[in-house]
């Protein structure tokens, strides 16, 4: 007979373990999706400062430039195209600068740069 009574009265228990760990799991998963989605844009800005170091080492117009970055980059990226004489040569610095999508609220950025020497350009 004690047994029965036992599991009626376990029955609020699971319920109360229930309430605290859902909503855990809940913030977990959406924590999840978050980091994914920032990484996601992360390799975006990646592939656009690549992608805009090559375009401006080959020599493309600045606005030709700026445009393929863009295509790459996730939606409402920034791109700054700058050039930069070294002892080398000439080397071309693309910045790409986005807010992760869905995030819009929280205060950061992903950023990501990269770095091409000019094609034909001598010391």
């Amino acid at each position: 007979m004690r047994g029965c009574e036992r599991g009626r009265a376990d029955r609020g228990f699971v319920t109360a373990e229930s309430a605290v760990v859902l909503p855990v799991l809940v913030m977990f998963a959406t924590a999840l999706v978050w980091g994914l989605l920032v990484v996601a844009a992360q390799i975006q800005c990646v592939d656009a400062a690549r992608t805009g170091a090559r375009a401006a080492a080959r020599q493309d117009p600045a606005d030709a430039v700026v445009e393929v970055a863009r295509e790459a980059a996730p939606r409402g990226a920034q791109v700054t195209v700058s050039r930069e004489r070294q002892r080398e040569g000439e080397q071309v610095r693309v910045v790409v600068v986005a807010r992760p999508p869905m995030l819009g609220r929280l205060p950061f950025d992903v950023r990501e740069e990269a770095v091409a020497s000019v094609e034909g350009a001598g010391p």
